[in-house]
């Protein structure tokens, strides 16, 4: 039997839940509408209040949220080093249960005696109010909320009612609204007293029921942000401030011991009452000396693709990057916040960590240079990116990193030879440094059936075209490599050995595969050129955008991509497009190579002769097909 306030009652209808919002924007939109109404009479309708301080206060908890996982500002003062893996986020998914019943139980009381007149709002400030709201916080709310707290540590309430909220293991702002209902009741209790006090004492006032309701969610998020705002130097200069704020590493010492630190905002009480960790203030001065900072032993070095799926980042919507990427559109109103934030990145000229995971025990991040897709083919343009792919790399060699990846265009043989011009430029680098061609190879190469005895390969003479048709060619599979240029192509087949040259083919129209049912794709292909596969045909892709699924009669592959170890630790972000779990294979080579330690950079032309062994690699230590 499910206890009661253990569940939400709307907990079934899932997105449908904002339908209950319904009457109390209708009556928002309703007095805004009212064209007899002035604007005093409509700032006096307290549903228009509830709506205002609902987005508020989603406001407040999303940018904390932003602030605290912006890894490039606060990846050293992270009092939790772990990341926020995908149970945590489906767990904490509806967080804003809270505040969804905060916003409906106000439109209830609001709308009875003694507060439906609103005559405490005609005043927009009244200190009188602001007196009485704090003292009846720190002297009833405080002590209320640790009596509370403390009593939901007992079973059975704790098995009941609080252990899912301390099943969080990282701590985050939006953790700080996760819980029962009867945990926000008792939430909403503790926030509601002096409110109600100083309006049943005749001194409410507009800047009060703002002014506090922010606070109070701002001190929330602030501790459960798992980030140390306030300097441990403030502490020491004024000893009493640490019994008068909280702190994260506060909190954070209460979800990982449980039986301290029970307070609300004032570790006071905890003094008082015995109960204060007495490691909570050294323990607070060692991580904002950056205790927790570690140096990767991998980076994977991307960039944006454009201005929307720049919003895919971590840091940004939680409930966007830890589902593949696709356009949403509640995203298009912030397409000008998005682009701001971008060209003032440009103006940085730095790469910026945006997310990072933990594999055997060895860091992870993925950093991103703040450049778009089209950026790349800009020739004005390719000078400046390699500078900024140079001084990442020289970043990396400098901190300690093993191994960095280059990700998609940043190891575009027309800009860089695939990695070749750094090697190349800087010959002591002890960063190596993988494009990751070669598992890309790899997982293709591996997607063809068996039997088959003929292909037809598009994008031919590229770096993973030639390495895929040297492969082939070796187990006597016919390859009909489509390329103009006979030089090109006789440079590639004069690379196989003498027996299995005649296996290599030129063709020059896409005429020539109509008969052959098992396509690689190294370039894009449009509709038209479509028409020429045979029903059946199965389109395997290496070509970034992907072509279009034109041929209903035909199947297509996705990108070449590896599922991660089961064994991965706080990965919570999806990368780009792909499922949860999943990495492009260009990833999870440098994953590979940093996993066996191989001291070699994978730069240029791919090594035929290590596809396998690389393959091998991966599936050796856990890596497997999508």
């Amino acid at each position: 039997m499910v206890s009661p306030l253990s569940s939400w009652p709307w907990a079934a209808l899932g997105s449908y839940k904002y339908l209950l919002y319904g009457p109390v924007v209708a009556k928002a939109v309703q007095a805004w509408r009212d064209e007899e109404s002035s604007w005093s009479s409509l700032m006096e309708s307290w549903c228009v209040h509830l709506v205002l301080l609902l987005a508020l206060r989603s406001l407040t908890y999303q940018l904390w949220f932003s602030y605290g996982n912006m890894l490039f500002l606060t990846r050293r003062r992270r009092v939790v080093p772990d990341g926020v893996d995908f149970q945590q986020i489906d767990a904490e998914w509806h967080w804003d249960n809270m505040v969804m019943m905060q916003t409906l139980i106000g439109a209830m009381v609001m709308n009875s005696s003694p507060f439906s007149s609103a005559g405490g709002l005609i005043r927009a400030w009244d200190p009188r109010g602001w007196a009485v709201a704090l003292l009846l916080h720190v002297a009833l709310s405080e002590p209320f909320f640790r009596w509370a707290h403390m009593a939901l540590h007992r079973d059975p309430l704790f098995s009941r009612y609080h252990s899912k909220h301390h099943s969080s293991p990282v701590t985050q702002p939006l953790t700080a609204a996760y819980g029962t209902p009867l945990e926000s009741l008792l939430l909403t209790l503790a926030m509601g007293v002096p409110l109600a006090g100083a309006f049943l004492a005749g001194s409410g006032s507009l800047s009060l029921v703002y002014g506090y309701v922010f606070l109070f969610d701002y001190l929330r998020c602030m501790g459960y942000s798992n980030v140390e705002v306030i300097s441990h130097r403030a502490f020491q200069a004024f000893p009493p401030l640490r019994y008068l704020i909280y702190t994260p590493t506060y909190l954070s010492l209460h979800h990982k011991e449980k039986d301290c630190n029970y307070c609300l905002f004032m570790p006071l009480y905890d003094l008082l009452g015995g109960t204060l960790h007495r490691s909570s203030f050294t323990l607070q001065k060692e991580i904002d000396s950056g205790k927790n900072d570690r140096v990767p032993d991998f980076v994977f070095l991307a960039h944006v693709v454009d201005v929307v799926s720049s919003m895919h980042v971590p840091f940004a919507f939680r409930s966007c990057s830890s589902l593949p990427w696709s356009p949403h559109l509640v995203l298009l109103p912030l397409w000008p916040i998005a682009l701001g934030i971008m060209l003032l990145q440009v103006l940085c000229s730095k790469t910026f960590t945006v997310s990072f995971y933990f594999l055997r025990g060895r860091l992870h991040q993925t950093w991103t240079i703040p450049r778009y897709s089209f950026q790349y083919f800009i020739p004005p343009m390719k000078k400046g990116i390699n500078r900024q792919i140079e001084l990442a790399i020289l970043r990396a060699d400098k901190m300690g990193v093993k191994v960095l990846s280059l990700a998609a265009l940043n190891k575009n043989e027309a800009l860089n030879g695939g990695g070749t011009l750094f090697v190349a430029k800087h010959p002591d680098l002890k960063v190596r440094v993988v494009h990751g061609n070669t598992l890309t190879a790899a997982v293709i190469l591996n997607e063809i059936p068996s039997n088959v005895k003929e292909v037809f390969l598009t994008g031919a003479t590229s770096k993973l075209g030639r390495a895929i048709a040297l492969y082939l060619c070796r187990k006597k599979i016919r390859v009909l490599m489509l390329t103009l240029s006979s030089e090109r192509f006789l440079k590639i087949q004069r690379e196989a050995p003498a027996e299995f040259q005649p296996f290599l083919v030129q063709v020059t129209k896409y005429q020539a595969a109509k008969n052959c049912k098992t396509w690689l794709v190294g370039k894009w292909l449009s509709p038209r050129e479509q028409r020429w596969a045979a029903a059946g045909t199965h389109f395997h892709q290496f070509v970034v955008p992907p072509v279009m699924e034109f041929r209903r009669d035909c199947s297509y592959g996705k990108l070449a991509a590896m599922r991660l170890p089961k064994d991965v630790q706080g990965l919570g972000s999806c990368e780009y497009t792909m499922e949860r779990g999943v990495v492009h294979a260009c990833h999870a080579g440098g994953v590979v190579h940093c996993l066996e330690g191989w001291e070699h950079h994978e730069v240029g032309a791919i090594d035929v002769d290590r596809i396998d062994q690389v393959w091998h690699a991966a599936l050796k230590h856990g890596l497997s097909p999508p």
